[in-house]
């Protein structure tokens, strides 16, 4: 049975216990989990959980999140288009 590399825990066996998963981490502000359900939403069109999410995420010094922010600023996707905001993140 495969375990993951840093927590040790059993591999999920369905997409459920995956998310419950990511769900937990989220509890606990690991802005990693935070980013992942950020991008999930943003590309599932749901643009306000998204940014929630990755504001978070980015608020906990996570790179990635800030770089999905810009390109939400920058094209205006559940922001209105800031050029100072984009540029910040």
């Amino acid at each position: 049975q495969e375990s993951c590399p840093f927590c040790r825990h059993p591999a999920p066996k369905s997409q459920e216990e995956a998310v419950r998963n990511v769900m937990k981490r989220v509890e606990v502000n690991d802005p990693v989990a935070m980013r992942l359900i950020g991008f999930k939403r943003n590309k599932n069109g749901d643009h306000d959980g998204a940014f929630e999410y990755l504001s978070k995420a980015a608020g906990l010094g996570d790179a990635e999140a800030h770089l999905e922010l810009s390109l939400m600023y920058q094209e205006g996707k559940g922001v209105e288009k800031d050029k100072k905001k984009q540029l910040h993140h």
